[in-house]
């Protein structure tokens, strides 16, 4: 199996300012607390909201082009890797030096100069060095805060996945082949070590599209030892290229439990051969995952199967805040569950 990719986003202490989630509550942060401080000013609600209304546009330049920019240093920490006091310290610096220059620059047309005749640079940089840093501090208390959610989901996720029924049928599996089919034997041993390497790893570690794509087939062609021609499966890979596949990252254990999710609910009830469709897709900067099994409308299976999707859809809200969503439909007896997520690489 390839190597895994075991980088974390704990590595990095710069807010993901590339987040669409990211962004919105700092722009909403920052607006608020100055509005806040204009109204403390007691001038009256008119003259404070005409005020805010005149510095707004100063106000969105600097936080937008300071969220731009500590968004490019973010990818190259994570890329290279920087201390820790560095890339703290970097995000007060960055916007003082942002607000700084665009001050020096605006400075030298009438017009801003006549509508802030008293504005000084140096002390609005030390406010925006004050603010990057709160942010900064908020962000990662709010990461350390959610820390204890993901251990939590992580022990939930390795409790619901390393079943002992899964491991002693898979075992019991590869022993009726040991005789007759030695070479597949060896294989799906193979199979069941890597899987349960990858199983017990940190569900925040990032690895590639491809390698998450392999351990499936991994899992599945284990599944497949034990369930036989009852097992189908359909892949359909649209708009990536392998080489595409191996540069986008995702989330370790993203695609895996949701199969998995598919051939314990969709495929073990099932008397007749049945298949699980399992699409992915780009479409513009998003990956999209569509995954299609039967649904079994006599079983009492839909409280595992919904918590075993909320414990994924967490997740996802964990690790990517509001650009990513998770849905689920039943459309003619076949559950439909579909995935959106950032491509990144």
């Amino acid at each position: 199996m390839t190597k895994q990719t075991n980088r974390t986003s704990t590595d990095l202490l710069i807010p993901d300012y590339c987040n669409t989630g990211v962004i919105s509550r700092v722009l909403i942060a920052v607006n608020v607390l100055v509005l806040l401080t204009l109204l403390a000013r007691g001038q009256g609600w008119l003259f404070n909201f005409q005020e805010f209304a005149e510095s707004a546009m100063l106000i969105e330049m600097i936080s937008l082009l300071s969220l731009f920019a500590l968004c490019g240093i973010r990818r190259l920490a994570e890329r290279d890797g920087s201390p820790a006091w560095l890339q703290r310290l970097l995000c007060g610096i960055v916007p003082a030096l942002i607000a700084m220059l665009l001050l020096s620059t605006l400075s030298g047309f009438e017009w801003f100069t006549l509508t802030y005749p008293r504005l000084s640079k140096a002390y609005v940089a030390f406010i925006c060095f004050l603010f990057g840093i709160a942010l900064q501090h908020y962000f990662e208390l709010r990461s350390k805060a959610f820390s204890p959610a993901l251990g939590e989901a992580r022990l939930q996720a390795l409790q619901a996945r390393i079943r002992p029924h899964f491991l002693f049928n898979s075992l019991n599996a590869v022993l009726s082949l040991i005789r007759t089919e030695p070479r597949r034997a060896e294989t799906a041993l193979e199979d069941l070590a890597d899987l349960f390497r990858v199983l017990m790893r940190d569900t925040r570690d990032i690895t590639t599209l491809q390698e998450e794509i392999n351990l499936c087939q991994q899992y599945l062609s284990i599944e497949k030892i034990r369930l036989g021609d009852r097992l189908q499966v359909e892949w359909s890979i649209i708009n990536l290229t392998p080489q595409e596949l191996r540069d986008t990252h995702i989330a370790s254990l993203l695609l895996q439990p949701l199969l998995e999710n598919a051939v314990h609910y969709g495929i073990e009830p099932s008397q007749t051969a049945a298949t699980i469709s399992v699409r992915i897709q780009r479409s513009l900067d998003k990956i999209e995952i569509r995954i299609s099994n039967p649904f079994h409308a006599g079983l009492k299976v839909l409280g595992g199967n919904h918590m075993a999707l909320e414990n994924i859809r967490q997740r996802l809200a964990l690790l990517y805040d509001i650009e990513a969503q998770m849905s689920d439909q039943i459309v003619d007896g076949i559950f439909v569950l579909q995935l959106h997520f950032p491509l990144k690489k």
